[in-house]
């Protein structure tokens, strides 16, 4: 496949598994399926939050953990010579646990650490900002979707002050199940803002390819996107699978989309340029 942005098509750098407790499928499933789809790397980038207070718990507990390492491990030395597999983590923010999260993510040799940032705190229980629950919907609505989109943001901003990672996942996904919401300027500012601590850090966008199943592109959408590969960011891709049959999934729509971002007209990201992004 072409290649246009030096981005690498061969690597799925963003699977979960039953682990977690939301998605389907063994460790095992998962790189069967990688192979059957022509991967060369898979790794597996499983929840870590910490402090979250929810009804449902969507992340691994420090057992789940030690068995993830335990088989992770295993299947290294059994597909050795054939696929590389990577043991990573997708760490939650939490700015109410910043030290927690910290002591936590200091306790395993990750290959790879993902940043990203689910819940947002209310009267003591959190609400998660990505998904789709109707309830947590609501009550984030009733709180203020544009407030929440801003603290979001100086949220990821905060986090790379204080978390070391090597990557942002989905990036531009709050509230991406409210189709009518947009950012407004303040947002736009704010995702510059990031974008630039990224760059400063050394930090790689992640293109997730779950957007498609939203959206008619992965998340970031193609203005940020396009920002990134302006600041030279490096771009990392992954499908975010919760099942094996999503291993690798719109791979293929990738070389067709980062080649549509050439054909845009070129523009500063400025607030009044994508006041219609859709997250």
């Amino acid at each position: 496949m072409p290649n246009h942005f030096n981005i690498d098509l061969t690597a799925d750098g963003h699977v979960h598994t039953r682990l977690c407790g939301h998605a389907d499928g063994a460790m095992k499933e998962y790189v069967e399926a990688a192979l059957r789809a022509g991967l060369r790397k898979i790794t597996f980038l499983e929840h870590l939050e910490v402090n979250i207070h929810t009804r449902r718990k969507s992340w691994l507990t420090t057992d789940d953990f030690a068995e993830y390492f335990r088989r992770g491990r295993q299947l290294q030395k059994e597909y050795r010579s054939r696929i590389d597999i990577g043991l990573g983590v997708e760490a939650g923010y939490n700015p109410q646990a910043i030290e927690s999260l910290q002591q936590s993510l200091a306790r395993y040799p990750w290959d790879t650490i993902g940043l990203s940032y689910h819940f947002y705190s209310l009267a003591g229980l959190h609400y998660n900002m990505v998904g789709r629950n109707r309830d947590h919907i609501a009550a984030l609505k009733a709180h203020g979707l544009g407030r929440v989109a801003e603290d979001y943001f100086s949220g990821l901003i905060q986090a790379l002050e204080h978390i070391t990672c090597d990557k942002i996942c989905h990036l531009d996904a709050v509230m991406r199940h409210v189709p009518a919401f947009k950012f407004n300027s303040s947002h736009l500012l704010l995702i510059d803002t990031l974008l630039e601590s990224m760059q400063a850090k050394g930090v790689a966008l992640e293109v997730n390819t779950a957007g498609f199943t939203i959206l008619d592109h992965p998340h970031p959408c193609p203005q940020i996107t396009k920002k990134a590969i302006r600041l030279s960011i490096p771009l990392v891709v992954g499908s975010d699978a919760h099942h094996p049959t999503q291993v690798g999934r719109f791979f293929d729509r990738l070389p067709d989309w980062f080649q549509s971002l050439r054909s845009r007209p070129k523009s500063p990201f400025q607030p009044d340029k994508f006041s219609q992004i859709r997250p």
